[in-house]
């Protein structure tokens, strides 16, 4: 009977609208959680087909989602590890039960935003027990090539705040001026010496020492020097052996003219750099091209070194970390060297509402989500990983205590047809008395 087919259809539009509101009550009790995905009740209509023209209600029925692919607001924080994403694309990370009982392709799970801080192990993880996770760097600091579809290649992200780290220096700047005056007849002829300070391998302090000898003719000027390099790591040996010829005509205005190497490492004139190798390898000392004005000159009557710069550093230990938009984890030292020491991945599925929903704001690959794909961040589909930030919840509040007033009026709408259904019903029997 039609009559019997409007009860159903009353208790299907109950059934339906407490969906509802239970994605309502889900979505206000997290409009706090940071990075909660706003979840959603679709209404779709059921039909059933009459007899002789009668009609049939078929009711309601509610399909739940949730808007995964919607993202809240940024707000800024005081912790570097702090991360949230701008755009497309989220964090891989994994749960820190998984850590000890699995060495390596861990389970992936991903999320929008996330509060990370050093566990006791020095792992970034949240309170809720989700590691971050990235691609570990060599030790100079370069990320090797990972496939971009698995897993594989993916660590935790660990820091160890007890570290030190030796930068040592393998490129120095050198220009000086030396004094015109002392290549001519007559000049005194006493050597000038320098030394340079350079980070060896094992972070110790280094010197090279270096003679500038003038050349000094019987008649007119010479504009030559002898120059002797020699390495403290390397039990003071002389490690090169150079004469400089510096060009006197106008045009040319004391800048050097020609080097020699007697010995030691080959003064390159395409870039200015004698190869060195002192005690712990190779060491570029650049001292400028032939003609060039900003490296080493013979002018006036005064010495002066014009440069002194090298890269490396003393010892350091760990001090912070930062995270920057392209998602490489920097260590931070106390001697001012900034190191790379992972790669964080953004993860880009086809179909990002597809994902399992987990606790903690975290979500799983799927058969309706897609294969996964590891980007680099601020490339491809995906955005960039913003640092000191974290995401908040994608509910607004207001729309979800509106749709409350409805799903309120539409339960009582409901409940109202299951009693005018109940009163027929009793008038119906009423007849046979």
């Amino acid at each position: 009977m039609t009559i019997s087919s409007s009860l159903y259809a009353g208790v299907a539009g109950l059934n339906a609208n407490a969906t509802r509101l239970a994605t309502i009550s889900d979505n206000i009790a997290n409009s706090s959680t940071y990075g909660y995905k706003r979840a959603e009740a679709e209404f779709q209509s059921l039909v059933l087909s009459g007899n002789g023209g009668a009609y049939s209600a078929g009711g309601v029925t509610a399909n739940t989602s949730r808007a995964i692919d919607e993202r809240g607001p940024l707000i800024t924080t005081n912790s570097p590890t702090d991360l949230a994403v701008a755009g497309g694309g989220m964090l891989p990370v994994t749960g820190e039960a998984t850590l000890a009982t699995n060495s390596g392709n861990y389970p992936l799970s991903l999320v929008t935003t996330g509060s990370f801080e050093p566990n006791a192990d020095g792992v970034l993880s949240t309170n809720s027990g989700l590691v971050l996770m990235g691609w570990p760097a060599n030790p100079d600091g370069t990320v090797p090539s990972y496939p971009r579809d698995s897993v594989q290649g993916l660590a935790p992200v660990t820091v160890n705040y007890n570290e030190f780290f030796a930068d040592p220096t393998t490129g120095i700047d050198l220009a000086v001026n030396l004094p015109a005056t002392e290549t001519t007849s007559g000049a005194s002829g006493d050597p000038i010496e320098m030394s340079v300070e350079y980070f060896g391998n094992l972070g110790t302090s280094e010197t090279l020492a270096i003679t500038y000898t003038p050349t000094v003719p019987a008649s007119g000027q010479s504009n030559t020097w002898a120059m002797t390099v020699r390495d403290s790591a390397s039990g003071g040996a002389v490690i090169g052996q150079y004469t400089l010829a510096f060009d006197p005509t106008r045009g040319g205005g004391g800048t050097l003219d020609t080097v020699t190497t007697l010995s030691g490492g080959v003064y390159d004139a395409a870039t200015g750099v004698i190869d060195l190798t002192v005690g712990g390898g190779p060491l570029d000392l650049r001292i400028g091209m032939v003609g060039d004005q900003n490296g080493f000159t013979q002018l006036s009557d005064t010495f002066a070194p014009v440069t002194i710069s090298k890269n490396g550093s003393q010892v350091g230990t760990l001090t912070a970390v930062e995270v920057d938009p392209n998602g490489y984890v920097y260590a931070l030292y106390d001697s001012g060297v900034a190191r790379v020491i992972y790669q964080v991945p953004l993860v880009d599925v086809p179909n990002t509402n597809g994902l399992i929903s987990q606790d903690n704001q975290s979500y799983q690959i799927s058969q309706e989500s897609g294969s996964f794909f590891l980007w680099d961040a601020s490339s491809g589909p995906v955005g960039e990983v913003v640092s000191f930030a974290l995401e908040e919840s994608a509910t607004d509040t207001a729309a979800e205590l509106t749709n409350l007033i409805v799903t309120q009026r539409a339960y009582s709408s409901n409940a109202k047809v299951i009693q005018t259904v109940d009163e027929m019903l009793q008038e119906t029997t009423n007849i046979k008395r």
